[in-house]
């Protein structure tokens, strides 16, 4: 019950699933996309070390370790700011702060809430006499 254009159209469908879902099944597809982003992730490396003082760099890779989306996004505002030419010297520590502050005024600050159990905290009293 083989029937050559049932096979060809799900040969069809199966590149269309396929292209929608970004992924070709080549190997060789995989492999180039990998080299892309490598040679991106280079480059902006190498504009950061350009751009960033030693002091600045520092403290830029210990956000990005506490806080890797803001840290990302500051390298790609530093990033876009040299590639502009906005840049005329190295950014030193002082100024990635005032840039780090800028940042901070334009996100959304995040709330967080701590909850405490007072239950728990009744059974240890310090009443307890010795």
């Amino acid at each position: 019950m083989d029937d050559p254009e049932l096979d060809r159209i799900r040969q069809q469908r199966l590149a269309q699933l396929q292209s929608q879902q970004g992924g070709t099944g080549d190997p060789n597809h995989a492999k180039a996309q990998e080299e892309k982003m490598k040679a991106i992730e280079d480059a902006k490396h190498s504009i950061l070390s350009q751009v960033l003082s030693q002091d600045a760099r520092a403290r830029l890779n210990t956000i990005k370790f506490s806080k890797p989306e803001k840290g990302a996004m500051v390298e790609n505002m530093i990033c876009q700011m040299a590639q502009m030419g906005q840049l005329r010297s190295k950014i030193s520590e002082k100024e990635l702060i005032e840039l780090l502050e800028s940042v901070n005024q334009q996100m959304p600050k995040s709330t967080s809430t701590v909850k405490f159990d007072r239950r728990r905290a009744a059974l240890d009293s310090d009443d307890d006499d010795f």
